[in-house]
């Protein structure tokens, strides 16, 4: 990684680790306060319905998200790699996991058409989530901005996903620390 790091500095590319989560309408399971004997009941139907999100952070504690209701696809991923082109001036390098969807047709496409002029992607190692800062990202908003949260449909979690987000964002020290932790900064 350290030589990746010196050959990004070397082009001027600004490096944006990624990766993508879901956000279900159940809540996260989280400690609470309650008169002792009297267990806090949460009632809420089963059910698969969620939120896709991606994101990417960046060295200097930007945050970039996209959030859609369907899970996320070849055409999406591109989606999100055109929202970093359109955001982030001059060259990227992305660092991403294995996952497939990141080696679509779609995706494959995208960069060979051009976008691989000022996009550039590494993949992690096989499975290694430990070394994904985006990672923190998901754990941090899942775990603290949304703990105790219940929403009863997907506009509700939505509302509260871009509230969390958007909090966050102005939280440069949560995303750095989140990039340092692998140990990258």
């Amino acid at each position: 990684m350290a030589g990746t790091k010196k050959k990004s500095k070397k082009e001027k590319r600004t490096i944006v680790f990624s990766d993508q989560s879901g956000f279900y309408l159940l809540p996260a399971l989280v400690r609470t306060y309650a008169p002792k004997g009297k267990t806090p009941i949460l009632e809420e139907t089963l059910s698969r319905d969620h939120l896709s999100a991606m994101s990417g952070i960046t060295p200097t504690g930007k945050l970039f998200m996209r959030v859609q209701k369907d899970s996320y696809k070849g055409k999406d991923v591109v989606r999100f790699l055109k929202h970093l082109l359109a955001n982030i001036t001059g060259k990227i390098l992305l660092i991403w996991d294995r996952s497939p969807i990141h080696r679509a047709k779609e995706v494959k496409t995208f960069l060979f058409n051009g976008a691989a002029k000022r996009l550039h992607i590494e993949q992690l190692p096989a499975y290694a989530p430990e070394l994904n800062p985006d990672e923190g990202i998901w754990n941090y908003l899942k775990n603290v901005e949304l703990r105790n949260i219940c929403c009863t449909n997907l506009k509700g979690l939505n509302y509260e996903l871009l509230k969390a987000k958007e909090r966050l964002r102005h939280k440069k020290d949560i995303i750095l620390a989140c990039i340092k932790q692998p140990g990258f900064y």
